[in-house]
């Protein structure tokens, strides 16, 4: 549109109508022609102007706002957002953590993927031993996710003290066995030394520790029966060298982990026989995958099972969490958009008269609803600052003291673990945002049936 006056006279009313709004008291109570001459000539001098954000924070600073109608509304509605975000950020932290959790604790004492003998049939126990010369070993190289293989055996046994016995799992191991997993567990005690002769130290759970009555440096019995009918069981002496509680009230109250060569001169086989080898991933999420791969490469003779064949009811748990943490995220975000569109509403209601005004000047639909949603991204993320700044120090806290507890009977640990990722931070944070707004299109389309005649009229 081209203005009925002069360049100069542009440039000149541009400049009075910035240093007018730039005084602290001021409103918007500006002459027709200053407005026209910046909001309607998008050329002065080269300067461009975006009028609906300059606009959105004069409302947002102006005095009379803060004692409004809208103005306990805009709380209400930053509040919401707020303790949504907190709501969000506990419920994906603590989520995501305990599914971390679980998967490590039974990944320490199974591995991500076993491979054992076809013929093998218990859970528990290696019957079957195979050959230690396997191409995937110890290197699996033709499977990139892989990142540790190492070999185990397994036979169960009986705890034998003066006044109590105990069954257990006998898991022998060697010296090629990470231990970086359960070490994270060890409450007292060593790890047991495997190197040289054949190792009598052993590590037991807290649980069979208190059951028992073994400290460390004790010694005890052990027997295991023979495959033989008839024949009298197998006994060894073992020490306590270390304690551990994982938690997993399953695990520790089954196994005791100790020197393979036990269990390979009780069963009689070669040096270079093992129950089986435990295949950690890089990435647990591309288990399925990767699972299928192993079978794939490995002996015809030989079978795999990833944690999740071995432990279907608990994965299927796990998965439930992940149903609840969307769920629980898309209500958060549902509230938080019905506050923002009901602050809104009242924002467009309160402010009838300028966007009469603005209208009458020649704003359009769009730059006058621009003008709001603006003003609504404010209040979402002033809402997103301080809800982050709340959770975050929450889970830290959580994180680092261990204040909420658990059952473990329940949940497998004794603390509400948190995984907190600085990008699911993120994306949650511009999801919400982004759909926020996306609900406030909809209310802003009010904006369209407001009629100039009559809002400047509206009181």
């Amino acid at each position: 549109m081209q203005m009925p006056f002069r360049k100069t006279n542009r440039k000149r009313s541009a400049l009075e109508f910035r240093k007018h709004l730039e005084t602290p008291n001021s409103n918007l109570e500006i002459p027709p022609t200053q407005l026209l001459c910046v909001f309607l000539n998008s050329n002065i001098d080269s300067i461009r102007l975006n009028y609906e954000l300059f606009i959105a924070r004069r409302f947002r600073s102006a005095k009379k706002d803060k004692s409004s109608i809208s103005a306990p509304i805009i709380k209400i509605a930053i509040t919401a957002i707020a303790l949504g975000m907190v709501m969000m950020l506990v419920t994906l932290a603590t989520g995501l953590g305990l599914q971390n959790k679980i998967r490590e604790k039974i990944a320490v004492f199974k591995g991500h993927v076993q491979i054992v003998s076809f013929d093998n049939n218990a859970l528990e126990t290696t019957q079957n031993p195979i050959s230690k010369t396997q191409d995937f070993y110890p290197d699996f190289s033709a499977l990139p996710g892989a990142k540790h293989v190492q070999v185990f055996a397994s036979k169960a046994g009986v705890i034998r003290t003066e006044t109590d016995f105990e069954g257990v799992v006998f898991k022998g191991v060697d010296t090629g066995y990470d231990w970086s997993g359960i070490e994270e567990y060890l409450v007292s005690g060593t790890l047991p030394l495997l190197e040289g002769a054949t190792s009598n130290e052993v590590l037991i759970s807290s649980v069979l520790s208190k059951r028992l009555d073994l400290k460390l440096g004790t010694a005890f019995d052990t027997y295991f029966v023979k495959n033989q009918a008839g024949k009298l069981p197998n006994r060894r002496i073992f020490k306590v060298a270390g304690i551990y509680n994982s938690g997993f009230k399953d695990f520790d109250e089954t196994y005791v982990l100790g020197d393979i060569r036990h269990l390979q001169k009780i069963n009689k086989w070669q040096e270079n026989q093992v129950g089986g080898f435990e295949v950690f991933l890089e990435d647990f999420d591309a288990i399925e995958i990767l699972g299928d791969q192993i079978y794939s490469s490995i002996d015809p003779v030989l079978n795999s099972h990833t944690l999740t064949d071995l432990y279907p009811d608990i994965f299927d748990w796990l998965r439930l969490f992940d149903t609840n943490i969307a769920i629980i995220i898309g209500l958060m975000i549902w509230v938080a958009g019905i506050n923002m569109i009901t602050a809104l509403l009242v924002l467009i209601l309160e402010r009838t008269q300028t966007i009469g005004i603005l209208k009458t000047l020649g704003s359009t639909n769009w730059s006058i609803r621009k003008l709001f949603l603006y003003n609504a991204s404010y209040l979402i993320l002033r809402g997103l600052v301080i809800g982050n700044a709340i959770g975050i120090s929450l889970l830290l806290f959580q994180k680092y003291f261990g204040i909420i507890r658990l059952n473990p009977d329940t949940y497998y640990v004794d603390t509400a673990p948190v995984y907190l990722n600085l990008w699911h931070v993120f994306f949650l944070n511009l999801g919400t945002l982004l759909l926020c707004l996306l609900m406030l299109l909809l209310p802003s389309y009010f904006i369209t049936r407001v009629r100039p005649a009559k809002a400047v009229k509206f009181e």
